[in-house]
């Protein structure tokens, strides 16, 4: 037997009272005068040892009374858990506190739950147990702490903005247990388990030495409704004039009852709105206009009046006017149409166009020079192109057709190992596309499925050596390819294998021509939009020149200064931001030299899909000899613990008052016989 408040038990002190009260005999007599002795016929006389017997049992309920209340106090319990020596194993509970463990499961939250059921677990441990208490925030400790700061540490929780995979879990307990110098550790898992965050089976060589005991707290089906995701229809935004925010809503679960309001404010001020409707979908895509009336940067949040759950209601943008991308196109010939007509198709773009015999001595000022139907490059234009890469600047070239190519790989030689060995004149149509290139994995929201790679009607076969650091962004199917990235220097360079027109493919009228221009521009100079999803480890690039610690950049916010990671890219910074803050809202990034940039940081969306793995199916897929799951009833909460349900502490107060009553008893029969 074991005691859930043994410190009560240093309440038993008090059942010598009892006993030095009947050891004095504290009782006052009274003398009663008889006027004749005929009234002592009327008394009945006990013997000694009667009375005794009948004080030392008043005097045995008394005590009794007292024992069973502090008993009662102290919560007594029969330890039903595995007898097994966990002296040498290391003790670590993981609780979930991500968004997702808000969610109610009747009066209660999940994470109370959770909460509840780990504090239980601790308390009835073995004296002198330790644990080691990780969460989504950070480990309470790196080593082991006794049972009674654990317990009110984990009475401490609160949901938190972070979120935790099951391998980093894992990984960090590996950890705790070489530091601990055991030979193995106990991992006790409390989470919903969320079937877009926990694996379908488990890594054995990660799960190595750890004896994972999973803690399924789950809730019934709710109904959430949350934002996906928003971006501007342009890839700029434009002032005085009318933007197009588009946004996707989805809802998780059953279907809403009630009708859900999308709400746009642009620095807190109101100024769209929209009625979303899923009907048999379980998703919803609307517009919402806005105008701004300066290039100042604009907070842009968008909420829903969805009242089931409040974590995910908030999506936020910032963005400013981006008046300040410059793009030179030096032409051998004539301009050309395509590249006009896109960088005028929206204001934040000043384009200038010149012959490249007429090319500017200067290229500082230009976040983009292309170089269109180029068919030679002497040693002016290739040195002019290299120290534009030297600088962090972007070049696209657009070569022309020739037999003399040759001639331009002269100038590309200057920048790096690259050259031109020949043309297919093979008409061809590109077949993979690389995603995670960083011209394509933040510009869309999603790439259709059935969406036509380009057709090349001819192409340069090129090469590159290794110091060039070639990456296809478009490739045929022989490798070729089609639109490559090269970064031989701080800046970036960018081949197209064929010519910006119609007769050399379709290449400047499809789906990826305009944006690919827009974010090469943009990839020189910072960007103007950012919406950052906390945990995504998504770098934000600053165009910082001469990096120090004297300008290393800071996180602000209101009562926020931190020190993200970051890292030299060519001219400028790669900042993490989301690796430093979690909480979602708006910050700045700023240093002691340059611009300050605002960023909008964004809560994880898989926490908002609110779909759990069924315990049958986790006990089917995670299963081994160091995989173990505990008894839980069909909504997923704990059925048995280490601790016996039985009320003891219940029936030492059933205890406590028969005993007063058999005391009170006594006490009536006393004073009976002394009448």
């Amino acid at each position: 037997m074991s005691f859930l408040y043994p410190l009560f038990l240093t309440a038993g002190a008090a059942l010598a009272i009892p006993i030095l009260i009947h050891l004095f005999n504290l009782r006052k007599y009274k003398t009663v005068m008889f006027p004749h002795t005929r009234f002592l016929k009327d008394i009945q006389l006990n013997s000694q040892k009667q009375s005794q017997v009948r004080y030392k049992a008043l005097l045995a309920m008394r005590l009794l009374f007292l024992l069973f209340l502090i008993l009662a106090f102290a919560q007594p319990f029969f330890n039903t858990s595995n007898a097994t020596d966990k002296g040498n194993r290391t003790q670590i509970i993981y609780i979930d506190n991500s968004y997702s463990m808000s969610v109610k499961k009747g009066a209660r939250t999940m994470l109370d739950i959770a909460k509840e059921d780990a504090a239980r677990q601790v308390r009835t441990a073995a004296p002198g147990t330790r644990f080691i208490l990780l969460t989504n925030d950070k480990p309470m400790s790196y080593r082991s702490e006794p049972a009674d700061k654990v317990f009110a540490a984990i009475n401490a929780l609160d949901v938190t903005a972070g979120t935790k995979t099951i391998a980093q879990v894992v990984a960090t307990a590996q950890s705790m247990v070489q530091n601990e110098a055991t030979k193995g550790g106990d991992l006790f898992y409390y989470s919903d388990f969320q079937q877009n965050a926990f694996p379908a089976t488990p890594d054995k060589a990660m799960m190595k030495n750890i004896t994972f005991y999973g803690m399924p707290v789950q809730a019934d089906e709710v109904q959430d409704i949350y934002i996906d995701t928003a971006y501007l229809a342009m890839p700029v935004l434009q002032t005085g004039k009318n933007n197009s925010l588009i946004v996707h809503t989805r809802l998780s679960g059953k279907e809403a009852k009630d009708a859900v309001v999308l709400q746009l404010s642009i620095n807190g001020q109101v100024k769209s709105a929209a009625t979303l409707n899923f009907k048999d979908k379980k998703e919803s895509i609307d517009t919402l206009s806005f105008q701004v009336n300066n290039a100042n940067w604009q907070q842009i949040q968008l909420t829903l009046n969805d009242v089931v759950m409040r974590f995910d209601d908030t999506f936020r943008i910032t963005a400013r006017s981006a008046s300040n991308f410059s793009i030179l196109v030096l032409n051998e010939g004539q301009a050309n149409p395509y590249l006009q007509a896109a960088f005028r198709a929206y204001e934040g773009f000043r384009l200038n166009q010149l012959d490249v015999n007429n090319a500017p001595k200067e290229w500082n000022s230009y976040n983009l020079v292309i170089l269109n139907g180029i068919t030679r490059m002497d040693a002016n234009l290739g040195k002019a192109v290299s120290d534009a890469l030297s600088r962090g600047q972007s070049i696209c070239i657009f070569p022309g057709k020739t037999n003399n190519f040759e001639a331009i790989n002269e100038g590309l030689k200057q920048s790096g190992d690259i050259r031109i060995n020949g043309i297919d004149t093979a008409v061809q149509a590109a077949s993979s596309l690389q995603q995670g290139s960083a011209l394509v994995k933040d510009l869309f929201e999603k790439i259709p499925d059935n969406v036509q790679l380009p057709v090349a009607n001819w192409h340069y076969s090129i090469s590159a050596g290794l110091n060039a650091n070639q990456q296809s962004v478009l490739s045929f199917r022989n490798g070729d390819p089609l639109f490559a990235r090269y970064t031989p220097g701080k800046g970036q360079l960018y081949i197209c294998a064929t010519s910006a027109d119609l007769q050399s493919g379709n290449f400047p009228g499809s789906y990826f021509f305009a944006p690919f221009l827009y974010q090469m521009a943009m990839q020189s100079g910072s960007s103007n939009i950012y919406a950052v999803t906390s945990g995504s480890q998504q770098a934000i690039y600053l165009p910082i020149n001469n990096v120090s610690e004297r300008n290393t950049m800071h996180v602000l916010a209101k009562n926020v200064d931190v020190i993200p990671p970051q890292r030299p890219n060519g001219a400028g910074l790669d900042v993490f931001m989301d690796q430093a803050v979690q909480v979602p809202g708006f910050y700045q990034l700023a240093a002691a030299e340059g611009d300050t940039t605002d960023v909008a940081l964004n809560q994880d969306k898989r926490e908002s899909v609110l779909e759990y793995k069924n315990i049958s199916t986790l006990k089917s897929e995670w299963k081994g000899d160091n995989i173990k799951w505990p008894d839980v009833t069909k909504g997923g909460s704990l059925k048995e613990s280490a601790v016996s349900n039985f009320p003891l502490w219940k029936v030492c107060v059933l205890l406590a008052v028969l005993m007063l009553a058999v005391e009170t008893w006594l006490l009536a029969r006393v004073k009976k016989v002394a009448v």
